[in-house]
């Protein structure tokens, strides 16, 4: 019988050996990285949740923030006449004061009048002052040439000491809030003569 060769080669141990240490070599770093992944793959886990939180807190914070601004707004609008009135309590005050005077026994009639016309007075110039205070300005047409914007005419009538197209009186006095006018004054206008 004719001898078989056998395809196998007959290698030195140690050259078989080299491949073998470099496999498994390899074969430690590809574990050693897998290793060094998952850990990262965790350490990004763990972050994207701590992000993930932060942002959930964030944005309820924010909501909070939302409900408070909206709240206090609420309350601001409600109350925003407060500082006004406080003030005119004092206005109160005075015309009470005038009234006592006026309603005191005395028996002198025109001490009773004089007393109560002063007092209506303080009154009115405490009012103007708070008005004032709170930026309401009065707006002065006697004597001015018409302005439609800030005044509105209710009659006409000639005069010779008023030149045309200038007020000649007022019925009631216009009033500005700060850059806005509050109330037109009524007023006569002059036709000249």
């Amino acid at each position: 019988m004719p001898e078989e060769k056998n395809n196998v080669r007959n290698e030195p141990a140690g050259e078989e050996a080299a491949p073998a240490e470099e496999i498994q070599q390899q074969s430690g770093n590809f574990a050693a990285e897998a290793e060094q992944l998952e850990h990262d793959i965790d350490a990004l886990r763990l972050e994207a949740e701590e992000n993930r939180d932060r942002l959930l807190r964030l944005a309820a914070e924010f909501e909070n923030y939302k409900k408070r601004m909206t709240r206090e707004r609420e309350v601001l609008l409600k109350y925003a006449g407060e500082n006004i009135l406080r003030e005119l309590l004092t206005t109160v005050d005075n015309l009470d004061r005038a009234i006592e005077q006026a309603t005191a026994d005395s028996d002198n009639p025109r001490q009773k009048l004089d007393s109560m016309l002063e007092g209506v007075e303080l009154t009115r110039k405490g009012l103007l002052a708070t008005l004032e205070k709170f930026d309401v300005t009065p707006i002065d047409s006697i004597g001015k040439k018409f302005d439609p914007n800030v005044q509105e005419a209710m009659a006409m009538e000639s005069s010779a000491e008023v030149r045309e197209n200038h007020v000649l009186r007022e019925f009631v006095k216009g009033y500005r809030f700060k850059d806005r006018l509050l109330r037109p004054a009524k007023v006569v206008v002059s036709s000249g003569c």
